[in-house]
């Protein structure tokens, strides 16, 4: 495939959405317990509107979200980097890249322009800018193995022509139930579960399997599951006596799925999804916690307010960014 032609063909834009019915705030920095908080923007790339938002019109959510002439909506693959006095911690990786070398020539050749992914591997060159090389990385927490979540997991290495691990020196969590989903995945999520991103963890015995929720998996961080998005995902919940981060991954990806049932297509399961937002965001609105967005292309994290019937932000913030 022509370079030139796929950059200009999976470019995607990012325009700003109507005038927010909520404040912006911008922090230089967030700590929480012992990690100082760091969003990894990792690459923007554009999915279907319509997916993405499953059964609403998208006269309402073409106003938070405006798509581009094929339809599809600007989304950021944003990891969270926690840097702890022992540990420098990861939370998911994007969608990493040299998609030929992992997904094969058919796939891999248009993998980008599919998903309007115009730069590959910025993961690692987003973390250097915070003086984190992938050496110094302790444990990778992947909360589900779909592609945009776990495609930074693993490389192509030149020298030894195959695909490793990104991170040779860290841990990979990861629920069991949801790798022996991504082993034998359904029809609905073949597509997005790829075994380049998990099998050299295994083969470089670097990927652990947990069973369930782990509270204080380490020090001021737990680790919570739903289960209507995919099999098993997992949510980090970083938490001190006055503060706590929800990783909201794919149960709220965007600051448009607060809404309690503005869902995406994707969603296996839409009626406890939306069983499962509600009991979170009634616990993020009461204790004044942050939620993450791993896929906002506009804000990083917002606090949450319940109304009469539904929740809404209150407050949307951005990190290390100037206004």
């Amino acid at each position: 495939m022509n370079s030139s032609m796929s950059q200009s063909a999976t470019r995607i834009n990012v325009p700003l959405p109507s005038q927010p019915s909520f404040p912006i705030q911008y922090l230089s920095s967030l700590n929480i317990g012992s990690y100082q908080v760091i969003p990894i923007r990792s690459g923007i790339f554009g999915l279907d509107g319509g997916a993405m938002f499953g059964t609403v019109p998208k006269t309402l959510w073409e106003k938070k979200l405006p798509s581009d002439p094929l339809n599809r909506i600007p989304m950021q693959a944003r990891a969270l980097l926690l840097k702890g006095e022992k540990e420098v911690i990861l939370v998911d990786t994007g969608n990493g890249g040299d998609f030929v070398e992992k997904y094969g020539p058919k796939l891999g050749q248009k993998f980008a322009q599919i998903y309007a992914i115009h730069e590959q591997n910025q993961l690692i060159q987003a973390l250097s800018q915070h003086h984190v090389n992938p050496e110094d990385v302790t444990h990778v927490i992947l909360t589900h193995l779909h592609f945009d979540h776990a495609g930074g997991a693993t490389r192509f290495d030149p020298v030894v022509n195959k695909v490793v691990p990104t991170f040779p020196k860290a841990k990979y969590f990861v629920q069991r139930e949801n790798f022996l989903t991504a082993q034998q995945p359904n029809i609905r999520e073949r597509a997005s579960y790829l075994a380049a991103n998990w099998e050299p963890l295994l083969a470089h015995e670097q990927l652990v399997l947990l069973d369930g929720p782990q509270e204080n998996f380490l020090p001021h961080l737990s680790l919570l599951l739903s289960q209507g998005h995919t099999q098993g995902q997992q949510h980090v919940l970083v938490h001190d006596n006055n503060q706590g981060l929800f990783y909201g991954a794919d149960l709220i990806p965007t600051h448009a799925h607060v809404r309690k049932a503005w869902i995406m297509g994707y969603d296996l399961h839409p009626l406890l999804i939306i069983e499962e937002k509600t009991s979170i965001l009634k616990k993020l609105a009461r204790n004044h916690w942050y939620l993450f967005f791993e896929h906002d292309p506009y804000f990083d994290l917002a606090l949450i307010q319940e109304g009469s019937d539904d929740f809404d932000i209150s407050q949307a913030i951005v990190i290390g960014e100037t206004q």
